[in-house]
């Protein structure tokens, strides 16, 4: 019988110990635990938990085939970021380039040559020229791993969101070569502000919070015997580098976008360009695919 707050707890616990499935009864115990703490730290009114509960239908209502507000929210609260570290680098203990998948990863991306150009129709910016270095924990070359490589416009847009944009603009499948190395030719990306328009918009404008992400090339490279690399490459220089409202920059993931203003050694009518070259260490594991956020 239920006379007082704790004996609220204490039944909630006991039928979730009735779970049979190991793993799901640890995590239920676990979260009411937490969720039951965390009402009796914060002395949770009646009114806020009507506007909480509130706030988690909109949530759902406003997640599309184009847009996952909780994910988002996620992503907000590092959430996303801290699952990603736990679970990489030898459960956090070591630096990992493992990183976000993000919203906008499609599946069949287009076979790509290496050194070829991943821009597919008019896009004007700086031209940049990437080289990633697929090694293993022992710093020795991954060879024939799929790379999906994409990224935004200059003008911030992925180009499924821009309708000025080709199919699968800024993006790419490529196959590491016999060094490991993945190289193509794009341009330089910019950064962009999360959508604001929901739940994660009201929470960054109640918090003083901008919503723009920096800078960043994105990269999922899968082959059998290695987990899936999943990873984020940002710009050094963007100005919102330490203020991503996603927490995705890591030390790891930290890009040098090189400026030149001598001739390109493969198209010396370029004299001004940018270069980015950066080594991801993949992990041994499973090397299952993303299902894609969006369609």
């Amino acid at each position: 019988m239920i006379r007082s707050p704790d004996d609220v707890t204490v039944a909630v616990l006991a039928a979730m110990e009735q779970t049979t499935d190991p793993r799901l009864r640890e995590i239920m115990v676990a979260l009411v635990e937490h969720i039951h703490g965390f009402v009796r730290d914060v002395g949770l009114t009646e009114d806020e938990f009507r506007a909480a509960t509130t706030v988690l239908n909109q949530i759902g209502q406003a997640s599309t085939d184009s847009h996952n507000e909780a994910v988002l929210l996620a992503g907000s609260l590092g959430v996303s970021s801290l699952v990603c570290l736990l679970n990489n680098g030898a459960g956090g203990t070591v630096e990992t380039t493992q990183n976000l998948l993000g919203p906008f990863w499609r599946a069949g991306q287009p076979d790509t040559a290496g050194g070829d150009s991943i821009v597919r129709s008019e896009t004007s910016g700086e031209p940049l020229f990437v080289t990633f270095e697929l090694v293993d924990l022992d710093g020795a070359p991954v060879i024939g791993a799929e790379v999906d490589v994409w990224h935004s416009s200059p003008a911030g847009l992925y180009e499924n969101q821009d309708p000025g944009q080709a199919d699968h603009n800024l993006r790419g499948r490529f196959v590491s070569d016999d060094r490991g190395l993945v190289r193509f030719r794009t341009v330089r990306p910019a950064g962009y502000p999360i959508p604001t328009d929901g739940v994660v918009g009201r929470l960054l404008a109640a918090q003083g919070r901008h919503p723009y992400r920096p800078a960043h090339v994105h990269a999922l490279a899968h082959k059998p015997g290695f987990k899936t690399l999943i990873t984020q490459i940002y710009d050094e220089h963007d100005p919102h580098l330490h203020t991503d409202p996603q927490f995705g920059v890591t030390a790891a993931v930290l890009g040098r976008f090189i400026h030149h203003n001598d001739p390109h050694p493969d198209h010396p009518e370029l004299t001004d360009w940018y270069s980015l070259a950066h080594r991801l260490a993949m992990e041994p594991g499973r090397a299952s695919m993303p299902t894609p956020p969006i369609r």
